[in-house]
């Protein structure tokens, strides 16, 4: 089971436009969990953005009931080294963080576009729990695992994964069962 866990103040359709789409894709179920506050220290003042492996080891451990477990941040997130990040995961780990704000065309003074905004949202949660099952980045730029440089490249990049990945992914579902 994925359990998707809402960061801070993000909204809860949100989380609930994630559900179908992830249990469709990685068939397994999922179910969103409790609120979590961002942990003390993880925000970085001089930046205005939060260091997504401090949330990352502030999410709840998987337990009997979930395997993997995904945050979902109304924030923006870096990592060190880097401006920013759409999200991250631990190569075959068990923990994952997204965050929805760039995600936004608002973000950049465009207009608002729902249907757009979710459609990265899923995508970058799928590319993010697709490395907890050890998938690494792609060359297929339309795989979901294809590295996000940018929106265009989230926008031209598919929900879903193209064949090879998803046979990687369905020999670690096995091992994971």
């Amino acid at each position: 089971m994925i359990l998707l866990i809402p960061v801070g103040i993000t909204g809860r359709y949100i989380l609930e436009a994630l559900v179908e789409p992830l249990s469709d894709i990685f068939e397994d179920k999922v179910t969103v969990g409790e609120r979590l506050q961002p942990p003390a220290g993880s925000w970085a003042p001089s930046r205005h953005q939060y260091l997504a492996f401090a949330i990352m080891g502030a999410l709840p451990s998987p337990s009997e009931a979930s395997d993997r477990v995904l945050g979902i941040l109304d924030a923006d997130l870096f990592a060190p080294g880097l401006n920013f990040i759409f999200g991250q995961a631990l190569l075959n780990g068990d923990k994952a963080v997204i965050s929805v704000t760039r995600l936004r065309e608002e973000y950049y003074g465009g207009t608002p576009d729902e249907k757009l905004f979710l459609d990265r949202v899923i995508k970058e949660a799928v590319h993010e729990l697709g490395h907890t099952y050890g998938l690494a980045h792609c060359p297929d730029p339309k795989c979901v695992m294809h590295f996000s440089n940018s929106l265009a490249d989230t926008d031209h990049k598919e929900r879903t994964f193209c064949p090879p990945c998803d046979i990687q992914l369905s020999h670690s579902r096995i091992m994971y069962r």
